[in-house]
């Protein structure tokens, strides 16, 4: 069996961090077992389905390293469902139901008063043909629903039916559809909810394991009867726990702050956010992994734990630091170009301030300090701007060598008997205009004689 997963998004909006678990299970899974990945778009809702998003959704998962073998759109495969649902109507399975919310609301009330499940009780498969002409001549349209196979002889008596899976995650799984109401396929305008196309593509497109997130596991029971009915090889399942926010509250679309377009502006790496998104609530520490080849050992489908995942935004500029910090020049070689440092000095420069970025764009600011002038000027009180320009007037003549740091305050300890922070924090402030940095040992022989002797207060 070639291992097939699909990741499924709709393009309703830019993919968060949260998205992005899902796509790496399925995209790490299928690159260990030499499978495939299907990037399949679930825009079957064109009024809040965008090309921009969809487009935006590849984009992503390709920065993140996540080369699609297949790309779908359900769109472009309604044919495919519409013969589905013509299928289920003729075995029976798929009827029409006419009540309005209100109806369904109130039915639920009811039965929740006699002590029964809130779920729908089948009503409509007792309607008559004039009943339902009658419902169609008030302009009623029907929504159409899946019959599940719970009952024995009479429908609108299910009896305890169980659906079982080994769930590739969760181990061994249970879901009673005596306990659910019978799923609606179809909308009243004819659309299709997620349900049928999904089972239907799946099904079509010979996807082996579905691996997605656990809000979906009572989903898996009404499925497996879908796949069974329209005569579908039943996919393996697994279902993994989600990602929510600090306080446990889930992540949508709407978070902005956290989709991966706005992660990816902000300077964040792409391992970054994979090595977070996939090991938070996995066995083992939280660590940045190089690639996705090393993270993809790490995933351990054994090690998945039961409860959520919470997502602490600080872990990923710990994590984002890390790679930074073992970062060398030939990856940064481009901005570090761009940000004005001499091609003499680029390796010099980036060893030098690695180890105190959180984010490569950072850098920046160190390029700024070193070669340009200080705005604004560090400013001083009288006693240290007599004691700086004392040591100013020490200051050893061209080239600067990574010594002359420590020979230069040693001169500067022994003239002015200064030590300490009293010696060397004025110093790193009339320097770089900033009271913590990487170590001037690295930083004075960029700065050179000239841009430090201008700097005497």
């Amino acid at each position: 069996m070639t291992v097939t997963v699909r990741f499924a998004p709709s393009p309703t909006g830019y993919l968060h961090i949260g998205n992005l678990r899902p796509a790496l299970f399925n995209w790490l899974f299928a690159q260990r077992e030499g499978g495939r990945f299907v990037l399949r778009y679930d825009d079957t809702d064109t009024e809040r389905s965008r090309r921009e998003y969809a487009d935006a959704i590849l984009e992503d998962i390709q920065w993140i390293g996540i080369r699609p073998d297949e790309i779908v759109r359900q769109s472009e495969r309604i044919a495919l469902y519409d013969a589905a649902a013509e299928r289920l109507r003729e075995k029976g399975l798929l009827y029409p139901c006419f009540e309005t919310p209100d109806e369904l609301e109130r039915r639920r009330k009811r039965r929740m008063a006699r002590g029964l499940p809130p779920i729908y009780g089948r009503e409509a498969l007792s309607l008559t043909e004039a009943e339902r002409e009658a419902f169609e001549a008030e302009g009623r349209r029907p929504h159409w629903r899946f019959r599940l196979p719970n009952f024995r002889d009479d429908p609108q008596s299910p009896e305890r039916t169980e659906v079982h899976w080994d769930d590739v995650v969760r181990g061994r799984q249970t879901v009673v559809l005596a306990s659910l109401s019978d799923p609606v396929l179809v909308r009243e305008d004819g659309t299709y909810l997620y349900t049928l196309p999904s089972v239907v593509d799946d099904g079509e497109m010979g996807i082996s394991h579905v691996l997605r997130g656990d809000d979906h596991v009572t989903n898996t029971g009404v499925q497996i009867a879908l796949f069974e009915a329209l005569g579908y090889a039943v996919p393996l399942f697994g279902h993994f726990n989600l990602l929510t926010t600090i306080d446990g509250e889930g992540l949508s679309k709407r978070t902005g702050a956290l989709s991966l377009r706005t992660l990816r502006a902000e300077g964040y790496e792409p391992m970054s956010l994979a090595s977070l998104a996939v090991l938070t609530g996995l066995s083992g520490s939280i660590e940045a992994m190089p690639d996705l080849t090393a993270l993809g050992k790490r995933l351990d489908f054994g090690g998945v734990s039961a409860s959520s995942s919470k997502f602490d935004p600080v872990e990923l500029d710990r994590l984002n630091a890390e790679l930074v910090h073992a970062m060398p020049v030939e990856a940064v070689s481009e901005q570090v170009a761009a940000w004005g440092v001499p091609e003499a000095e680029r390796e010099a420069f980036w060893t030098a301030v690695r180890g105190n970025l959180t984010k490569v764009p950072d850098g920046k600011t160190w390029a700024d300090i070193l070669y340009r002038d200080l705005d604004p000027a560090p400013s001083f009180n009288d006693e240290d701007t007599t004691f700086l320009r004392a040591a100013f007037d020490l200051l050893p003549d061209a080239p600067f060598e990574r010594t002359i740091w420590k020979n230069w305050t040693d001169q500067v300890k022994a003239q002015t008997g200064r030590k300490g922070k009293g010696l060397f924090m004025p110093l790193r402030l009339a320097l770089t205009g900033l009271d913590h940095g990487p170590e001037l040992a690295e930083l004075l022989p960029l700065i050179g004689r000239d841009r430090a002797s201008s700097r005497r207060p």
